[in-house]
């Protein structure tokens, strides 16, 4: 994305029009620019901000270290879950699942994880976790 789009997609989060962003809005709008932020690092950038930013600050933080790294494998996250299937069977329980979600990395919140199942299919108290893992990289 050339930077004149970059420009542009900080123009659509300033809601008042005085080149200015909210920096609620730092995490969608790195987002808008191509980039993948986890959680923590948005805390971290959204403190340094101030209650606002304008556009030299984040060019700052687009430019910054790492923005623009590569975002994971799937087959990362597929190896993170495989871990725990010891019999090899492609499945691991629902509880297990949700702990790792809850527990580990980004953690997420019970209600994100129990909004994640409905998307796949649980049999057994069990999920298919390749499966589970294509489902969210797709979406």
């Amino acid at each position: 994305m050339a930077s004149t789009n970059y420009r542009e997609a900080f123009q659509l989060y300033d809601k008042r029009g005085q080149g200015r962003v909210t920096r609620d809005s730092l995490g969608d709008l790195l987002r808008a620019c191509g980039q993948n932020p986890t959680l923590a690092e948005i805390s971290d950038l959204e403190r340094n901000v101030g209650t606002d930013f304008d556009f030299d600050t984040f060019s700052k933080i687009l430019n910054r270290p790492g923005g623009f790294r590569e975002p994971a494998d799937i087959n990362d996250y597929i190896r993170g879950f495989q871990v725990f299937d010891k019999d090899n069977t492609g499945f691991i329980g629902t509880g297990q699942a949700k702990y790792l979600l809850m527990n580990m990395g980004e953690k997420m919140s019970e209600s994100e994880v129990e909004e994640l199942f409905r998307a796949v299919d649980v049999n057994n108290d069990e999920i298919d976790y390749k499966e589970f893992v294509r489902g969210i990289m797709e979406n």
